[in-house]
């Protein structure tokens, strides 16, 4: 099932990965981190998303440590970058990081910019 979906308020980082489908057209990829209500982390990643759909099963990885979500997404994103490279693109993009989770964590619990 697919439906139509702006970005969510609750991203809270995101890489594109450019590349080639296996007919040969271009494609995007799309690695994302977001914060769920309880907590929970969550990566997911889906093709070109730019055509207007995102499935609900685009879920890659689901939890409650920021440190096994950066895992999980930096793992897809080496792997999406390694294809893409063999595809004949730069395939450098660079890696998620705690900080730049932090910084949107922090604005949702105190309500203001980290500093």
């Amino acid at each position: 099932m697919a439906v139509k979906v702006a970005k969510p308020a609750w991203r809270f980082a995101e890489r594109v990965v450019e590349g080639r489908d296996d007919a040969g057209a271009a494609e995007r990829i799309v690695i994302w981190i977001d914060r769920r209500p309880g907590a929970l982390w969550t990566v997911g990643r889906t093709v070109n998303p730019h055509l207007g759909t995102i499935r609900l099963d685009d879920g890659l990885w689901q939890g409650y440590e920021l440190e096994d979500a950066l895992e999980a997404a930096n793992a897809a994103l080496e792997d999406d970058c390694v294809v893409s490279e063999d595809d004949g693109f730069d395939g450098r993009v660079r890696p998620f990081r705690r900080e730049e989770l932090l910084e949107p964590l922090e604005r949702l619990f105190f309500g203001h910019p980290a500093t």
